[in-house]
């Protein structure tokens, strides 16, 4: 019998990857989607040059949210000692 506990972490393990990959996605279409090769045509919002503000900042306070919102809805909690009671017979 297949350990439900490892289809559990596949499923976690692959969320995981997709939330890397929005951020990566997210990060360079900003940093170098708004990016110019000369820092005087830069646009600035408060202080930062807005490729770094959107990349970096309002990414990772957009990632936060997302990582928050999956962990508390998509995760689940798994208790490690699950073998250890079948082999006793469920019994603690």
């Amino acid at each position: 019998m297949k350990d439900k506990r490892f289809k559990i972490a596949n499923r976690e393990a692959i969320i995981g990857v997709v939330l890397v990959l929005i951020n990566f996605v997210w990060w360079f279409a900003f940093a170098y989607g708004l990016g110019s090769d000369d820092p005087k045509d830069y646009k600035y919002i408060l202080g930062i040059p807005e490729w770094f503000f959107y990349s970096c900042v309002v990414g990772f306070i957009l990632m936060t949210i997302l990582v928050s919102i999956v962990v508390k809805f998509l995760f689940k909690e798994v208790p490690f000692d699950e073998e250890e009671n079948e082999d006793r017979g469920g019994q603690t």
